[in-house]
């Protein structure tokens, strides 16, 4: 399928805990990580940041959470996902042994202040030389209150609202200099400019914020703004100030309708369509054939305790109690409720579709959550990716590995080359920050704010 020289896919490869994705990655062989230091393995990040940027890749999300679970620690031992590193850290260092990949790290509004968010991203971005980017989430996991002074999580709706006034916020604080607001004169002895500060004196709902910030403008104006949430709220968070939306969609024709509809929200807020680059998670089991791609697939999911492949589903349907339910029984329908929304919805839809039981859908909730899964060759597995692109479901990919390093090299190594011969793909990056390789515009700075 030919498609315009000017567009082509963009990817982002999306890490968590150890690496892996799938639920059993980790319990694969690799003689180079028999180390067992896990996530904390900081020589592993580095490997997997050459991998990515010798692909070209656009950026590494690194996805983070507290502990979910830990009322049942006999399962909660059994996954991976426990010994994570703080994902600023980590892109902090990969800033230093990358050139081009950018570096995005998911931080929670409703578990933070936006002042420390601000910084800590612009400072990201300053140290990466412009390739920073902040993932927008609220959290899920309800057990994460109790580590935050709180409770009882904030529903839903309350956590959105949150977000919204946090991100503007934090927006506003990077815009707290212009851009030459530091001459740093040894001769004058000016090091700042003091007419061209700009104070915040934020007043809202949730946040009193004066300003200034301590970081200098990012040197991408605002580093990259990623959003997940696939509820009405999310997407109307992510049509008004995102500049990549992450989304799990499971068959083309569903991801086509959601496609459009957040693309068209980009109206409501003054923006274009083409200001916000749409990603859904896809995992990769990727063989030389599909034969073999299929094995490595049997083999991990043969990995996975039901127990485990349960608690994820839990988790994933807001924390509802399946125990109740019979395991290879259709699976129950679920309502969406104040700790997920969009999620709930999808992995219904996805058992009516397929035809699923419970132990099924625990077991698939294991693998890939409820992203679209592809298993197959590189050319069967771009194949899929071009039909969705081409086809107005998506403008790239958020490349979910099934194990690492095995899966970032066969992604790299494989189908990437089969992109790149199909035109779908770059042979090199376009510049040197994220805004520059993933096709957006640098922000203006805003009109000067109220003086403190």
């Amino acid at each position: 399928m030919p498609i315009p020289a000017t567009r082509q896919m963009k990817l982002s490869m999306f890490l968590t805990g150890d690496g892996n994705y799938h639920l059993a990655g980790w319990r694969l062989p690799h003689e180079d990580r028999e180390r067992g230091h896990g996530g904390c393995d900081m020589q592993q990040w580095v490997e997997f940041g050459r991998i990515m940027e010798r692909g070209k890749l656009d950026m590494l999300f690194i996805a983070d959470g507290g502990i979910s679970g830990v009322s049942d620690l006999e399962t909660l031992g059994l996954t991976s996902r426990i010994d994570r590193l703080d994902p600023v850290t980590i892109l902090s260092a990969l800033a230093m042994t990358t050139r081009n990949l950018g570096l995005v790290s998911t931080i929670s509004t409703t578990y933070n202040e936006p002042f420390n968010v601000a910084r800590t991203v612009a400072s990201l971005d300053h140290v990466s030389l412009g390739r920073a980017g902040w993932n927008i989430v609220t959290t899920a996991s309800k057990d994460e209150a109790q580590n935050f002074s709180r409770t009882d999580h904030l529903p839903h709706g309350e956590r959105y609202a949150r977000a919204e006034e946090f991100v503007d916020v934090v927006r506003g604080l990077w815009d707290s200099y212009e851009e030459d607001a530091f001459p740093r004169d040894k001769a004058s002895g000016v090091y700042m400019d003091a007419a061209k500060v700009r104070f915040l004196n934020h007043r809202g709902r949730y946040f009193s914020v004066r300003g200034p910030l301590s970081v200098p403008r990012p040197p991408q104006g605002h580093p990259i703004l990623v959003q997940a949430g696939s509820s009405e709220p999310g997407i109307n968070l992510s049509a008004r100030v995102a500049d990549v939306m992450f989304t799990s969609q499971s068959a083309l024709p569903e991801a086509k309708a959601f496609y459009d509809k957040a693309k068209s929200r980009c109206d409501r807020f003054g923006r274009s369509p083409g200001d916000i680059k749409i990603m859904p998670g896809v995992l990769l089991f990727i063989g030389r054939t599909q034969e073999e791609a299929m094995e490595k697939y049997e083999r991990l999911q043969s990995l996975i305790p039901i127990k485990l492949g349960l608690q994820r589903l839990s988790e994933g349907l807001g924390g509802v109690d399946l125990s109740g339910y019979a395991l290879d029984a259709p699976m129950p329908d679920i309502a969406a409720n104040a700790v997920r929304v969009s999620s709930v919805e999808s992995y219904v839809s996805i058992a009516r579709r397929e035809g699923l039981t419970l132990r099924q859908t625990a077991m698939r909730a294991a693998a890939a959550k409820h992203h679209l899964t592809i298993i197959g060759s590189p050319a069967q597995i771009a194949d899929e990716l071009e039909s969705w692109f081409v086809g107005g479901a998506a403008d790239g990919f958020n490349v979910l590995a099934s194990d690492v390093p095995g899966g970032l090299d066969d992604f790299v190594d494989l189908v990437v080359p089969e992109l790149q011969r199909r035109g779908l793909f770059r042979r090199d990056y376009e510049g040197t920050t994220l805004r520059d390789n993933l096709g957006l515009s640098r922000p203006l700075l805003k009109e000067a704010l109220a003086s403190a």
